[in-house]
């Protein structure tokens, strides 16, 4: 059913597969996207991350419910509203 594909890493530009056995398994898992990076690339973000202690880069916000100022892990666009925590929780 599935075949290897050959995608272009969105980081370094060089080709690498996208193998049936790895289609398969994304499809098991229900992952909408194929993969934008190698392996290789995949790598050097994983160590990135952790030299950074898992640390992500936050972004201020206001909650839509509460109005309260927030930080959120992603830039905040205007299509979606952004909650606090305490409101997140309500919405779940």
């Amino acid at each position: 059913m599935y075949q290897d594909k050959t995608l272009v890493c969105k980081d370094c530009g060089q080709e690498f597969a996208f193998t049936a056995g790895e289609q398969e398994f994304y499809a098991e898992k229900g992952f909408q996207n194929e993969p934008a990076r190698c392996k290789d690339c995949r790598d050097v973000r994983k160590a990135n991350r952790r030299h950074n202690n898992g640390r992500r880069e936050m972004h201020d916000a206001v909650c839509a419910d509460c109005g309260a100022e927030t930080q959120v892990p992603f830039v905040p666009r205007n299509d979606r509203p952004i909650y606090c925590s305490d409101c997140y929780q309500n919405h779940r």
